[in-house]
């Protein structure tokens, strides 16, 4: 939508584009005046995903568990894991 305002597409059109009413693209489009931190602030710390499962695995939980929990596999409880101690390594969280 931000990307069609800024050509000047007007905001019927984009309504009509996305299936939406005029008012809605308008609120949308005000959201992003809203401040909002820097990026970098924003990528420090872990997702709450990544949270979750480390705090699991520091109780002892197996990935088969923690993945069932999620309703997903064991693979991707590693995955996650994996994922939030790479972030850390590199210095993201």
């Amino acid at each position: 939508m931000l990307a069609l305002h800024r050509e000047g597409v007007d905001h019927a059109e984009i309504a009509a584009r996305f299936k939406k009413g005029v008012d809605f693209v308008e609120r949308v489009l005000s959201w992003t005046d809203i401040p909002r931190p820097e990026a970098e602030k924003r990528s420090k710390g872990h997702r709450p995903v990544e949270r979750r499962v480390l705090e699991l695995r520091s109780q002892g939980l197996s990935h088969d568990e923690i993945g069932r929990r999620f309703g997903r596999n064991a693979a991707y409880a590693q995955r996650i894991e994996d994922l939030a101690n790479l972030r850390t390594e590199v210095g993201l969280a």
